[in-house]
């Protein structure tokens, strides 16, 4: 590995782990008018993700449960991303996330400009496991958007 692979590596793992200690939108919205519960038996990660849309636009976005460090962080990362955004982009960036994740043939297109700070949880696709705990906040999201009424589950 490159002193620059390596120099990468290490800020994409301490922007995980900043995100993992200090959760960015990490509470409840009394307001929210979406919200969906998921759920990875594997690693025990237990979210709710809760949006306000209005119009066409996700206007705010939280999450609420405990979870690893990876799913944690993507929560966090995952709500930064959205707000703001158009329903159409939002399920594109999960679409794109997913991609990048589940995708072998993504590496070559790691620096997707639409992934932003996403691209720090590339590297989790060398780990299958750890695929599904990147995912889970994402799979609630798109629950939330489409008014799914079961917990997305990542197993």
């Amino acid at each position: 590995m490159s002193n620059i692979d390596s120099n990468l590596r290490e800020l994409y793992q301490e922007v995980i782990f900043d995100h993992n200690r200090q959760p960015r939108n990490f509470h409840a919205l009394p307001e929210a008018d979406h919200h969906a519960d998921g759920h990875n038996p594997l690693c025990g990660d237990q979210l709710t993700v809760y949006l306000r849309i209005a119009g066409d636009k996700v206007v705010d976005a939280s999450f609420v449960g405990h979870g690893c460090a990876i799913s944690t962080a993507s929560a966090s990362l995952m709500t930064e991303a959205i707000k703001g955004k158009p329903v159409a982009e939002v399920e594109a960036l999960f679409r794109a996330f997913h991609t990048m994740l589940t995708d072998a043939n993504a590496a070559e297109n790691e620096a997707q400009p639409e992934l932003g700070k996403l691209a720090v949880f590339a590297g989790v696709r060398e780990f299958p496991a750890r695929v599904k705990c990147a995912t889970l906040a994402w799979h609630t999201l798109h629950n939330a958007i489409i008014g799914a009424q079961a917990p997305a589950r990542t197993e």
